[in-house]
């Protein structure tokens, strides 16, 4: 496994998949604030929750394959699409949480799997190791968590339908991904630690 050298240049700041990821990071604030709204005030604001929740799973999509195809991955890139992942994905949690109490023990896996991730991260930063790009299966863990949570916010703002076996279900799944996306991510990072030290 080649790991390229850090480099970073101001126009990397502008590249589109980084703005994409700096929308991402933005799309959290309205997506908690119509949330919360829908909890205490008017179900329709969960319309517009989902919507946020939408639009940040597309970008998430996009920018890995646009930066690859536009020849625009960066080490800055490699950082800030994981945080726009955890950051999103936390405040996605503890909505959920404040919604439906009962899925804490699903999110408490959420949160160990994105905590021991970062401590990965910082261990390759501390060694001065690139960052690696994203996989498959954490993307796909990623979409999963939009998917379960879109399809919960819509049933509920359109339909007034709630289902707590279904949420369940879908949480269940959720963790499952999150969990295989761990186990890979994991091996990875641990073979990234063993080649170094070979290196050395």
């Amino acid at each position: 496994m080649q790991n390229e050298k850090w480099s970073f240049k101001p126009s990397d700041l502008v590249t589109i998949p980084n703005i994409l990821s700096y929308l991402r990071l933005i799309l959290v604030v309205p997506f908690v604030y119509y949330f919360i709204r829908g909890l205490y005030d008017d179900p329709r604001h969960y319309i517009t929750a989902a919507v946020c929740i939408v639009i940040s799973g597309l970008t998430d999509c996009f920018d890995g394959l646009l930066a690859r195809k536009l020849n625009q991955v960066t080490s800055l890139g490699k950082i800030l699409d994981p945080l726009a992942d955890k950051i999103t994905l936390i405040a996605v949690a503890v909505c959920m949480v404040i919604y439906i109490p009962a899925l804490l023990p699903l999110m408490l896996v959420l949160f160990i799997k994105d905590f021991t991730m970062l401590i990965c991260g910082l261990v390759l930063l501390v060694k001065k190791i690139p960052l690696p790009a994203s996989r498959w299966y954490g993307k796909v863990a990623t979409v999963v968590f939009y998917i379960s949570v879109t399809v919960i916010i819509f049933l509920k703002a359109v339909y007034q339908y709630e289902n707590p076996t279904l949420i369940l279900v879908l949480f269940c799944i959720t963790a499952a991904v999150m969990i295989f996306a761990l186990l890979n991510y994991s091996k990875m990072f641990l073979d990234i630690l063993k080649e170094n030290k070979n290196k050395e």
